[in-house]
């Protein structure tokens, strides 16, 4: 099959979406398929093509994601005219991908992490304008009518029942791990309780409930650590997090790391007492999925698909507060752990997943 994905970050950007796209496109070339993938270049020192581990990689050379969406369709139009299928994503990749699928008339299917719908209205570190603006938008895609939707969890299958997809068009395909890629080794628990956040800056994420609450939480256990494994894009949310770490007083609790190497993650993990997650919502959660493959207990919302991810040790910050998440870490703190059968999601049965769909839609 050839195969081309539409999507607005691609590797080596950090994400769960990317890591999703990235670990499947990957798999597909080493089974035999041919794929492509249109992206944004989102930092000057990647080249606008290159074959990585077999896949064909375009970079359309604009400043933001939000330009991807105009810029990227000469290119699209361009490879599209020899692909048996178009998979593209939510956001800004969505709108060209079906465009240029229409006109061709190719197959586009659309991977849905998240729908958030009413809860753009209160999510911080973006203006009310924005808010308005990015609902607005993904009410568009919703009714763009891809030829499947693929949700990645059931939390994301019934928000887009609630939005009114058909249920015929709609598929559950969790996102997929690498076990072999974990290590076997157990955890060290730290001398001083150290509770990590690692993943993307994103509005939906919580890093504005989680500093609040270090700050009490410092006060009272004084020799206890955060660790923020975090990149420094996009810089808007970046410096609004260093303006609250600033703000209250946390440069002595807070040790801040980039760009690490998967080992060193891994590494730096293991060294946690737990994981703390305190989303707003979550379409999956790679965050979740890695922390309980590596035996590290988590504290989380337990909003959106996280009910689904989360098992092993854990805790429930419910519902989601300041007050809620800080009464959860003092549990974390005296090990006073809720326990679930651990759940696994395996790559191998991801892309199977996804090769018959494609299958499917090619023979039809």
């Amino acid at each position: 099959m050839k195969l081309l994905f539409v999507l607005e970050h691609f590797y080596p950007y950090v994400g769960g979406a990317e890591k999703l796209f990235f670990e499947l496109t990957r798999t597909l070339v080493e089974k035999g398929h041919s794929v492509t993938v249109v992206t944004t270049r989102h930092h000057r020192s990647l080249p606008s093509r290159e074959m990585l581990h077999g896949i064909q990689v375009f970079r359309i050379n604009c400043f933001n994601r939000y330009l991807f969406t105009l810029f990227s369709i000469p290119q699209i139009f361009k490879l599209a005219r020899q692909c048996d299928l178009i998979h593209t994503t939510t956001y800004n990749a969505a709108l060209p991908a079906r465009l240029v699928g229409k006109l061709w008339n190719k197959p586009v299917m659309i991977t849905f992490h998240e729908v958030w719908d009413k809860l753009w209205r209160t999510l911080p570190f973006i203006p009310s304008w924005q808010r308005w603006l990015f609902r607005r938008f993904e009410k568009l895609i919703i009714k763009l009518a891809f030829y499947r939707y693929i949700a990645v969890s059931k939390y994301t299958q019934s928000c887009l029942m609630e939005a009114g997809v058909p249920a015929e068009r709609i598929i559950t395909i969790y996102n997929g791990l690498d076990y072999t890629d974990f290590p076997t080794k157990a955890s060290v628990h730290p001398d001083n309780f150290t509770y990590t956040y690692f993943g993307r800056l994103g509005i939906s994420k919580g890093l504005d409930i989680l500093l609040p609450v270090a700050r009490q939480f410092w006060a009272k256990y004084p020799t206890s650590k955060l660790q923020l494994i975090i990149p420094r894009q996009p810089q808007s949310i970046f410096g609004q997090v260093q303006k609250m770490i600033r703000q209250f007083g946390l440069e002595g609790h807070i040790i801040m790391h980039h760009d690490l190497s998967r080992q060193d993650l891994q590494d730096t993990l293991l060294r946690s007492s737990c994981v703390v997650i305190p989303s707003y919502s979550e379409g999956f959660c790679f965050a979740a999925a890695e922390s309980v493959a590596l035996g590290i207990p988590i504290v989380s919302s337990q909003r959106g698909a996280l009910r689904e991810v989360v098992s092993g040790k854990y805790l429930s910050a419910e519902p989601l507060s300041v007050n809620a998440l800080y009464d959860a870490l003092q549990k974390a703190a005296k090990a006073e752990w809720l326990e679930t059968p651990i759940k696994r999601f395996p790559l191998e049965k991801t892309v199977e997943q996804h090769l018959k769909m494609y299958s499917d839609l090619i023979g039809k």
